[in-house]
């Protein structure tokens, strides 16, 4: 008798946690999703300062040095 209940529970147990795994589960993807756009950003401003001409921090420092 005690095996019905232990199997009942066993059957019932992936049904019971189904919104546990797909809550894991798009939470996983937002995490990938939010690295990737990090990713693709950080990268996007390292080509833009690479491709500008000049550099703004060489001005800035030009008018730290008059004000001294």
């Amino acid at each position: 008798m005690r095996r019905i209940p232990a199997l009942a529970l066993l059957m019932l147990a992936p049904l019971l946690l189904s919104g546990c795994l797909a809550a894991a589960a798009v939470g996983a993807v937002g995490a990938v999703v939010g690295t990737t756009a990090e990713v693709a950003v950080r990268t996007t401003g390292a080509v833009v300062d690479v491709v500008t001409p000049g550099d703004d921090d060489d001005d800035d420092d030009k008018k730290k040095d008059d004000r001294r």
